[in-house]
């Protein structure tokens, strides 16, 4: 271990072989640090995605066949007897168009109660500015997205009309129903999906705008195990017995997080590939340590080492490359990964660019998640891969003959 430690150092003779040593250790680390990163980033990604859409999209929802569901207070006590169900809140979607001054845009418009909806959803956790409990039947205010409200150029306090596509018949003709809304809140959850189309009203004022009277769409269900939504939520619709319509976040977003561990994977074995070069570099790296070393390796060979001996200086010296590379790239990998929001945040600001376009991405911050398990697994295959690299050159050096090596010195 000496001996190996020692030719890893530079020397006067042999620094172009110690420089090459430092590369192969530098490329290790480059490699393994991106990785870390990549990894993060996409957990992030999964992390985010699935906490933003359960904090705008509850965990299952059960709507009347026809949009009308009139026993709305009988299914949500049937839902919340079931012991996996913690909370349910009706609802009432709609299309709608609205316009402020010279301004408009189409919008999903929910009319909700804002002390139930807040227990199946994080909406509450979102706002930037008002309050969800403005929201009160016969007051005809209106919670919006900040895209939305950016759109629009309102801000709370502000007059919008809900234009829909349900006209009334006068002697004129149809004319579309229309009402004006004071804007009484403003959220962004970061997804654009959310931020620049939905908007709350109260659930009176919705069953009025859209004349369903006593009757909602459906009830919006939260239950204690998210990954469990679709057997509950079956369950539920079970138990209450009629013909009903059920759906979960799973079904509506399952494209999303599919395509998040089919890209983790793929990008996992490219940049595992990276690694495995990086580590391969060890390769040429003791081929020409060898090469330069040959007299050393005659000399100590006459003196008695044994083959086993001088086969373990040149692993230790590979090993030494390999593990110093991979401390050096799990350490930065981690810092990295860990300040990365500060990080992105800090550059977007110093250059005035977006890394991630609202308009253009479901989310537009950039999130990381550092896992204990991505991360020892990186390093262990990462230390793998450069042991399997030493196992050449040492083997060739092992089987050095001494009167060979030393016919010419």
């Amino acid at each position: 271990m000496w001996i190996g430690s020692r030719y890893v150092r530079a020397r006067s003779r042999n620094s172009f072989v110690s420089l090459i040593s430092a590369i192969s250790m530098l490329g290790i680390a480059i490699a393994v640090l991106v990785l870390i990163v990549v990894m993060s980033v996409v957990n992030g990604f999964e992390r985010e995605l699935k906490d933003r859409l359960l904090a705008m999209t509850a965990h299952a929802s059960i709507e009347e066949v026809d949009g009308n569901l009139a026993d709305a207070e009988i299914l949500r006590d049937v839902a919340l007897e079931n012991a996996r169900v913690s909370a349910a809140a009706p609802y009432i979607d709609g299309k709608a168009l609205l316009v402020a001054g010279k301004q408009l845009s189409g919008a999903e418009l929910r009319g909700i109660e804002p002390r139930l909806e807040d227990t199946v959803s994080g909406i509450s956790g979102v706002m930037q500015d008002g309050s969800l409990d403005a929201l009160q039947a016969g007051t005809f205010k209106i919670v919006l997205g900040i895209e939305l409200a950016e759109e629009l150029q309102v801000a709370v306090g502000d007059k919008v009309t809900v234009t829909l596509a349900q006209g009334m018949v006068t002697p004129a003709g149809v004319i579309p129903r229309t009402k004006r809304f004071t804007v009484s809140g403003i959220y962004r959850v970061g997804m654009y999906e959310f931020d620049r189309r939905l908007a709350f009203i109260s659930l009176g004022d919705a069953q009025r705008l859209y004349r369903k009277k006593n009757t909602v769409t459906g009830v919006r269900l939260a239950v204690t195990e998210i990954y469990a939504a679709p057997d509950i939520v079956r369950e539920v619709a079970r138990e209450y017995g009629e013909l009903v319509l059920v759906n979960d976040w799973t079904r509506r977003h399952v494209n999303f997080f599919r395509s998040i561990q089919i890209t983790k994977s793929i990008l996992f074995v490219i940049l595992l590939m990276v690694i495995a070069v990086a580590a391969f570099n060890i390769v040429s790296t003791l081929v020409m340590v060898v090469k330069d070393k040959q007299s050393d390796i005659a000399i100590l060979r006459t003196i008695g080492t044994t083959p086993s001996s001088i086969l373990r200086i040149f692993i230790t010296q590979g090993s030494i490359v390999g593990i110093t590379g991979t401390l050096l790239g799990v350490v930065g990998g981690v810092v990295i990964a860990l300040n990365l929001e500060s990080i992105v945040g800090f550059f977007e600001t110093i250059f005035g660019i977006k890394f991630l376009a609202a308009d253009v991405y479901f989310i537009s911050d950039l999130p990381s998640e550092l896992k204990v398990g991505d991360v020892v697994r990186i390093a262990l295959i990462a230390l793998v891969l450069a042991l399997v690299s030493t196992l050449y050159p040492a083997w060739v050096a092992a089987r050095t003959a001494p009167a060979e090596a030393l016919r010419y010195d």
